[in-house]
């Protein structure tokens, strides 16, 4: 059973989607933009482990509210405030497992930077530990092949649903993900999005918002500070953010886990749901089976 609300946190009217016992212990899933970029298997199976698993839009997406993507008023660090803001309203005053994806696991890195007390475990999926931008010179950056493959194409007419799904499976084709979901998650985004507004639904469809925001202050020197139980998450075959981006992030957070997907690139894909959970379930709890050939996180810093 899923239900699907709003919650206000600092003058914004944020999307939810909730599975699971409303008592069971939290797990806020970040989207990134969207909500929908957490699949629903994964939720569900989250839920089915005993937790409350609660994904959201960021602010100018979805359902939650939307002023002007072009021109956010606002901050990294607003966003990872409206994460502690949620984690206070729907954790019944427990500590929360935040989960962040792409650029909401930026968010989420921010959030439990400046407010660890509000939460006891942090998984990050297939994102990095810097601003969009420049990678620092130690970090891949985006495959260059695919970027341009990605940036040639011509941009659909945003009010045609069908047109922006295809579009949606082309891209996903570039990057290595499967273009069946993501047409079919694009249709769902486009479902959800409010008007017709093409700078709207080009924040829903390819979270452009997130590169107008203010970003700094850097917090990657922060990230050996990071002392609750943290997961990374990243598809091998990721070319947005190449798989040395997650494992920067599992070196750099004292005692982070590092999950390589085999089969995965940028998009998590529905197929992993049941690894990924039961690695979220488990966190803290006993060792995490690492896959693919790759090493633990180790503690450290740059």
């Amino acid at each position: 059973m899923t239900r699907i609300s709003t919650v206000d946190v600092h003058g914004a009217t944020l999307s939810v989607e909730s599975f699971g016992d409303e008592d069971a212990p939290l797990v806020l899933l970040v989207g990134g933009t969207t909500m929908l970029s957490w699949p629903d298997a994964l939720c569900e199976r989250l839920a089915a482990g005993g937790r409350r698993a609660v994904r959201y839009d960021l602010r100018d997406s979805g359902g939650s509210t939307t002023v002007d993507p072009e021109n956010p008023g606002y901050t990294l660090r607003t966003l990872a405030a409206d994460a502690a803001g949620l984690a206070a309203v729907l954790g019944g005053g427990r500590p929360a497992h935040l989960a962040g994806i792409g650029v909401g696991g930026m968010v989420a890195q921010v959030a439990v930077l400046d407010r660890p007390e509000a939460f006891g475990a942090l998984t990050l999926a297939g994102t990095r530990a810097v601003a969009p931008g420049p990678p620092d010179d130690d970090l891949p950056d985006h495959d260059p092949a695919a970027m341009s493959a990605l940036f040639a194409r011509p941009m659909p007419d945003w009010a045609d649903r069908a047109a922006v799904a295809e579009y949606a499976a082309g891209g996903a084709e570039i990057l290595g993900d499967d273009p069946a979901a993501a047409r079919a998650r694009a249709a769902r985004v486009w479902d959800r999005t409010p008007g017709t507004a093409p700078p709207v639904h080009l924040a829903n469809q390819l979270g452009m918002v997130f590169s107008r925001l203010d970003c700094t202050p850097r917090w990657r020197e922060r990230l050996p500070g990071i002392a609750i139980p943290t997961l990374v998450v990243h598809g091998r075959h990721d070319r947005f953010f190449p798989v040395g981006n997650g494992e920067a992030l599992a070196r750099e957070i004292p005692g982070a886990r590092l999950l390589v997907l085999d089969d995965a690139a940028t998009a998590l894909p529905a197929a992993a749901a049941e690894e990924v959970a039961e690695a979220m379930l488990t966190l803290g709890r006993r060792p995490l089976r690492v896959t693919g050939g790759s090493t633990p996180g180790r503690p450290g810093s740059r």
